[in-house]
């Protein structure tokens, strides 16, 4: 149970510091100068529900990288969109996808696939070296 609050913790923070990042980015595209990034409370623990996600990455783990994105791009997708039409329902859901042509129910962007590909790639190697110790 330790080690599951911990990579939860873990995966949370990463995500939190991931999705600041992406929107501080997105504010120099919109030419703003503070550069300031974002994230909602609600974020933390959606993110760190990445720690279910190990079961797969060890299931996955012989398959070639481009298989192993795929598989966690669709379940990021789906807890995207799970989490957040149940925050909808309750209107707490901290985005909005409206106004992208590529989006599904406001709940999820299409063309953000490459960007999941790639963070669950980035969190296998969290819950897969999650023995070691952080400095």
């Amino acid at each position: 149970m330790k080690n599951f609050i911990k990579m939860f913790l873990r995966c949370g923070i990463l995500g939190w510091c991931l999705e600041i990042s992406f929107t501080a980015l997105q504010s120099f595209r919109r030419r703003e100068k503070t550069g300031m990034g974002n994230t909602s409370v609600f974020m933390f623990f959606i993110y760190g529900m990445a720690v279910f996600l190990k079961p797969v990455y060890v299931l996955t783990r012989q398959f070639p990288v481009y298989i192993r994105g795929l598989v966690y791009m669709v379940c990021i997708f789906i807890a995207e969109f799970t989490t957040g039409t149940l925050l909808a329902k309750k209107d707490l859901c901290p985005w909005n996808y409206e106004h992208s042509r590529y989006h599904i129910r406001k709940r999820i962007r299409l063309d953000y696939a490459p960007l999941w590909f790639l963070t669950g790639l980035l969190f296998e190697q969290l819950a897969l070296n999650d023995s070691q110790k952080c400095p």
